[in-house]
């Protein structure tokens, strides 16, 4: 995974979405994936182009319309977002966040169990 990605926006993690799902797409498939975001079709290849001059999305220019395909993988940009994430809020301590998320009341039995399981399946360094 490259030490740092690109920065996305909100509007642009919703197009990657669309192409993590599914790739390559015409610039027509993804607003059409997109239409329940109400998004004029400017706006969607907008972001598009955005994304291409951030190079996290290719475009294959070979046919006659123009198909777009992720650089990145979801997981890369989840890993990356979650590393963000805990030294904005946890201050770079994944301990903290698991603490709060383990003392929270909303967790059920099941969760615990699931947290359980992964931590015992996680190899020791």
């Amino acid at each position: 995974m490259p030490k740092s990605l690109p920065n996305i926006s909100e509007a642009e993690w919703e197009v990657m979405n669309v192409l993590w799902k599914s790739a390559p797409q015409t610039a027509s498939d993804v607003i059409s994936s997109l239409k329940q975001t109400n998004w004029k079709p400017k706006t969607v290849r907008t972001l598009l182009d955005r994304l291409v001059q951030k190079e996290v999305v290719g475009v294959n220019k070979d046919q006659k319309v123009y198909t777009f395909f992720p650089l990145y993988s979801q997981e890369d940009y989840q890993h990356a977002e979650t590393k963000s994430f805990i030294k904005r809020i946890y201050g770079g301590t994944l301990q903290s966040m698991l603490v709060q998320f383990i003392q929270d009341d909303s967790l059920s039995e099941a969760d615990i169990k699931e947290l359980r399981n992964i931590l015992d399946k996680k190899p020791k360094k």
